[in-house]
């Protein structure tokens, strides 16, 4: 299964700041260990099939295809992510449908996925990365009386490409279809 080698280092980072300040810092003592109790955690989860059986996550991050489509294409990784946010998924199969088992993730999670099915970074890395100012960038990439450079074009250019937590692309969607999962609509099951 993927993983990211600095799933945690943002907060473990600031925690570890924390203890160079004040080596008796007991919260930031304790915080350290929880986030590498979590790491261990999930290589746990990862050989437990009960926690691997109609998991979305455990899917995404062990099926080499689409692994490599957010590895090689980062507004696809921010699609993925995005579409992950604010939606409830389930298996495309009778007995998940019927039973109404549905899949979701945090903000945080989902950015935590896409970083290990990368390999790299952490949730940071994807957090909130669909809140882009596309009227600030359009001013960036249009200003003629200060040229950005290429580098820079294409960075606004991949960020302009990003969307909202919670849009679901028409690609992204097939593909999680491939995997047999489908989006719920918010009003496709009572409550």
């Amino acid at each position: 299964m993927n993983r990211s080698p600095t799933r945690y280092e943002f907060n473990i980072k600031r925690y570890r700041e924390n203890l160079a300040k004040d080596p008796n810092d007991i919260t930031a003592k304790g915080m350290i260990n929880h986030y590498l109790d979590y790491e261990e955690q999930d290589k746990e989860h990862a050989v437990d099939p009960e926690w691997c059986k109609d998991n979305l996550e455990y899917d995404l991050r062990t099926t080499e295809w689409i692994i490599e489509k957010a590895k090689c294409d980062k507004v696809y990784a921010q699609h993925l992510y995005a579409a992950i946010c604010n939606n409830d998924f389930t298996r495309n199969d009778v007995w998940p449908i019927l039973t109404e088992k549905k899949w979701s993730s945090s903000w945080r999670h989902a950015g935590g996925i896409i970083a290990d099915m990368r390999e790299e970074g952490d949730y940071m890395s994807w957090y909130c990365s669909g809140i882009v100012d596309n009227i600030e960038i359009d001013t960036e990439l249009n200003n003629a009386a200060n040229p950005i450079s290429q580098h820079e074009r294409e960075r606004l250019l991949e960020l302009k490409a990003h969307v909202s937590e919670s849009v679901v692309t028409d690609e992204i969607r097939e593909d999680l279809l491939k995997l047999g999962w489908i989006v719920i609509a918010d009003d496709s099951w009572t409550k």
